[in-house]
């Protein structure tokens, strides 16, 4: 079994590579060279005996002078669909961590003015002793 493990899907990555070299006009030995490897190593790639790393092929995508997203087949709406989904998560989770944080400070100032509520009763408790002293 070849390195993109049977799937379409690494297949298809792999043949938009090729087509995508080959209308830039760019040949293996280009490629290879951009990528510090040899012809081999590099057509090995393409024919999917050498597996296709994450870095691999954002190193490709900067040689041809496009997106990463666009060699795995992956078009524009969907693209920002998914952008917009991954904003979108960071969005409610920055959102969870402020009112989390909010909660926390609210509470602390709930508790500070407990606290000066009872000191100032306290000192009103000591004012009127003083007061009740002084008439008599």
């Amino acid at each position: 079994m070849d390195e993109t493990g049977g799937s379409p899907d690494g297949y298809n990555i792999i043949k938009k590579i090729s087509s995508t070299r080959a209308k830039k006009g760019y040949s293996y030995e280009n490629m290879a060279s951009e990528l510090s490897m040899t012809p081999a190593s590099y057509r090995k790639i393409e024919i999917g005996k050498t597996k296709l790393t994450v870095v691999r092929l954002f190193q490709i995508s900067k040689i041809l002078n496009v997106l990463p997203f666009e060699l795995l087949g992956i078009d524009n709406d969907s693209f920002q669909q998914i952008n917009n989904n991954i904003n979108s998560a960071d969005f409610q989770n920055k959102f969870e961590k402020l009112s989390q944080e909010n909660k926390e400070i609210s509470q602390k100032v709930i508790e500070d003015l407990r606290d000066e509520i009872l000191q100032l009763k306290s000192e009103i408790e000591f004012l009127r002793g003083l007061v009740i002293n002084q008439n008599k």
